[in-house]
């Protein structure tokens, strides 16, 4: 096995971490060998342009424009006639246009910070039951996720179930339809489930952060501090046996590891469910693996380890 590079001086295990930082940052491919200055390169077709103008003896032309002589675009036209306009009153008051209505939220943002989290946690603690939880959510308006997302994207599934997946923030597909994992990378999550004999009635699925993010971005650790009390409470109140976390994120925001998802993957660990350890496994999250499809063979060792659980925790049972 390679455990270093000579000719860069950085080891394997740098590699693999600068691969987790590229990930987590959102780049999922190489374009360029070398890095392109796209600010010196307009700095650079600016200069050339005023240098053209000046050997044309200075100024502007409309050429400069793509405004050259009508007769020229146009054959056989001439110019139309210059418009006579009237002579503009000073002693007029413009009256000013009315401004569209602005459609506003009858919950004002806040700016996130430890009230926010306190708040959040004292919500979720007051919570005696899933459906209680769900209800503290729709009021909670200590998120600004809540203002620009359509749908609560509370969970889905069995909350009696002994596995429970959890992710790390709805999309738009789960925003439309206020279920999670119900586009792409949810379809590919159904498709794994099946290959060990489970479905959506036998596992519960939920996400860290229950409103999507604006154009699907990472949400900040900011969202991630305030939703975490909530998701927390939600794996105590589901209490079950295994727990599956679907990529690094949701894996950090709940356990505190900081690896990366390469090197924590495939590891059971205990998750501490309010005084209760529950057995826990990170995997690589469907969307990730709708990108690197090369990384399902890994993601399928995992989803058999959950499947092996399952089987032993049944014979110890029966």
């Amino acid at each position: 096995m390679i455990t270093s590079f000579s000719a860069s001086g950085l080891t394997a295990r740098h590699i693999e971490a600068l691969l987790d930082f590229l990930q987590g940052a959102g780049v999922d491919g190489w374009v360029e060998d070398d890095v392109i200055d796209r600010f010196a390169q307009s700095a650079l077709e600016a200069e050339q342009a005023a240098m053209a103008r000046q050997s044309r003896g200075g100024g502007f032309s409309p050429q400069d424009y793509g405004q050259g002589p009508v007769q020229s675009r146009i054959a056989g036209q001439a110019a139309p006639p210059p418009l006579n306009l009237p002579s503009l009153n000073r002693n007029v008051t413009l009256k000013p246009q009315a401004q569209a209505p602005v459609s506003a939220s009858t919950d004002p943002a806040v700016i996130p910070g430890e009230q926010a989290v306190k708040s959040a946690r004292e919500a979720a603690k007051s919570a005696a039951t899933l459906e209680d939880l769900k209800a503290c959510l729709a009021a909670f308006n200590g998120c600004n996720l809540r203002l620009t997302a359509k749908s609560l994207v509370f969970a889905d599934g069995n909350p009696s179930a002994r596995v429970m997946l959890v992710g790390e923030a709805p999309g738009r597909d789960e925003d439309l339809s206020g279920v999670p994992f119900i586009g792409r990378s949810g379809q590919l999550l159904d498709r794994m489930l099946a290959a060990i004999g489970l479905d959506r009635s036998s596992v519960y699925i939920a996400n860290v952060v229950p409103w999507r993010p604006p154009g699907n971005r990472t949400p900040t650790p900011q969202e991630t501090e305030i939703c975490r009390p909530f998701i927390a409470r939600q794996i105590e109140l589901a209490n079950p046996d295994f727990l599956v976390f679907l990529g690094a994120a949701s894996a950090k925001a709940l356990t505190g590891n900081t690896d990366g998802i390469r090197r924590m993957r495939g590891r059971w660990m205990d998750y501490d469910a309010g005084g209760r350890k529950i057995r826990a496994i990170a995997t690589y999250h469907p969307a990730y693996l709708l990108r690197s499809p090369l990384e399902k063979r890994l993601a399928w060792r995992d989803f058999l380890a959950l499947k092996q659980a399952l089987s032993n925790a049944s014979d110890a049972i029966g």
